[in-house]
């Protein structure tokens, strides 16, 4: 039997009963890292000796029968934008390529106290700015299904090291759709809670009113017991929400009997695939199946998200990124030339060029004669976005809709046309632009092999409806039980 096939929960069980040791565990994930990374290129680093003394920690403590959790001794990874204390953490940066964190990131604190064994850090594109991989200062990450496609992005290590089985479960970021695309891609699940349920302190910021960390798993079970530890209020983070957090776990088998799911038009339109919107429509008939029922929706201003998105995030953007300036940490280019030339020389050879793309499209949209005509009025439409699903959740208590217009694309195929890829993320930004939660799952595959998504979105807080009904699909179908031949 192939243990790095297998969910967090079998594993659990296994490690509680004695049947393996998170050592033995370990190791097998370590050396499924060696035999397929060479052709996935999921790793920006692999901790191995760490992640073994942590695996023979959690050893002790299931022995001893202390502080024994769902994640004790399970075998996962980082997206490469959690600093890790003692551990590099590079944001896949020329300008980060050599910072070590003094200090753990609360998501990855959390993780250690349950403890989980960290395998390593993964590739991303670039401070998490992108839709496909491609971005990544050091290499280019492959999709499972076939390496001639990208993952997605810009979790896009962090899909592919899950459907790869090179990790039980990864942990990544989610700005407009950087946990739940790649997840569409690769045909795994990748949940993006409630902006502010998970911390933020010690993630590496790219836009801080939209980033939210999130776990990427092989079913859905999995993303709720990687979720039940991650999620709650850390003093040390200004926008953590203080509010309770469930077991996620608790209920997910309920059923949806009775369940209003809202079908938004703007999301079935000229553009979409046509394997996907049949494979998502085949989906919402499973749920219906299940007892749920289906309802018309509008999400009226959907068709300004792209806009505001990319208004909202390259303005925060280009002021998060302004401590990158080669005094305080991380790349110095300095020849001699006065201060003003180290800066221009540092971030001119530190970052790539969608990174430079984004910070000049937000610090001209933030310049004086300009904010009030763009930051201003995105800021605005914002607030009606959210609006939106105010209303839309006032006859519905779920909405389903595909989480991206296409399967996979082919490496290169969008490189030189950024507005093309940016609509990649056109029907997962707006659940980040009003903060609530979604996740996606696999809901079939193309006639070419490659996976499917279906998004389900919810209200504010409300992760347990949505894993609920995520579940009771999951279990109608088969789909996450596929793994890629690698």
């Amino acid at each position: 039997m192939d243990i790095t096939g297998l969910t967090i929960r079998e594993l659990s069980d296994r490690l509680k009963q004695g049947e393996l040791s998170s050592t033995g565990l370990t190791e097998a994930y370590l050396k499924r890292i060696e035999e397929v990374d060479g052709k996935i290129h999921a790793y920006i680093t692999v901790s191995r000796e760490e992640a073994l003394e942590q695996a023979s920690e959690a050893d002790r403590r299931i022995k001893e029968g202390k502080d024994v959790t769902a994640l004790t001794g399970i075998p996962i990874a980082l997206k490469d934008i959690f600093c890790t204390r003692g551990l590099r953490t590079t944001c896949a940066s020329r300008i980060l390529e050599d910072f070590t964190p003094p200090y753990d990131a609360t998501v990855v604190k959390r993780l250690k106290d349950a403890g989980a064994v960290i395998l390593g850090k993964l590739n991303m594109d670039e401070f998490a700015m992108g839709s496909s991989n491609e971005n990544s200062a050091f290499f280019k990450t492959l999709n499972p299904w076939d390496t001639g496609c990208v993952p997605g992005g810009s979790s896009g290590g962090s899909a592919a090291a899950v459907a790869a089985s090179e990790c039980a479960a990864s942990v990544g970021t989610d700005t407009g759709g950087s946990i739940r695309q790649p997840a569409s891609c690769c045909g795994v699940v990748g949940l993006k809670p409630t902006y502010g349920r998970v911390s933020r302190l010690g993630m590496v910021a790219f836009a801080s009113s939209l980033d939210q960390a999130g776990p990427l798993t092989r079913c859905v079970e999995d993303a709720a017991i990687v979720l039940n530890v991650i999620a709650g209020h850390d003093p040390g983070d200004a926008t953590s929400i203080d509010a309770p957090v469930p077991d996620y776990t608790d209920g997910i088998g309920q059923g949806i009997k009775g369940m209003k799911i809202g079908i938004p038009g703007e999301y079935f339109v000229e553009g979409l695939d046509g394997e996907v919107d049949a494979a998502v429509r085949q989906a919402m008939e499973v749920l219906k199946d299940a007892g749920a029922e289906t309802v018309d929706i509008s999400l009226p201003h959907t068709e300004y998200a792209i806009s505001v998105y990319y208004l909202v995030a390259t303005a925060e953007a280009s002021s998060n990124l302004a401590r990158y300036d080669g005094v305080k940490y991380g790349l110095r280019v300095d020849e001699g030339r006065g201060l003003l030339e180290m800066y221009k020389l540092t971030r001119d050879r530190g970052f790539g060029p969608e990174v430079k793309r984004r910070i000049m499209l937000g610090t001209y949209s933030l310049s004086a004669g300009y904010y009030d005509a763009y930051y201003r009025k995105a800021s605005q439409v914002r607030t009606l976005i959210k609006r939106d699903f105010e209303e839309a959740f006032k006859v519905c208590d779920l909405i389903l809709t595909p989480t991206s217009p296409t399967a996979a694309f082919r490496l290169g195929e969008r490189m030189e046309d950024p507005l093309t890829m940016y609509l990649s993320d056109i029907f997962t930004i707006s659940c980040n632009l009003a903060g609530i939660p979604g996740i996606s799952l696999p809901c079939g595959f193309t006639s070419g092999g490659l996976p499917i998504g279906l998004q389900l979105l919810s209200r504010p807080l409300e992760e347990q409806t949505l894993l609920r009904a995520a579940y009771t699909y999951e279990q109608s179908t088969d789909w996450h039980k596929r793994r890629p031949d690698v």
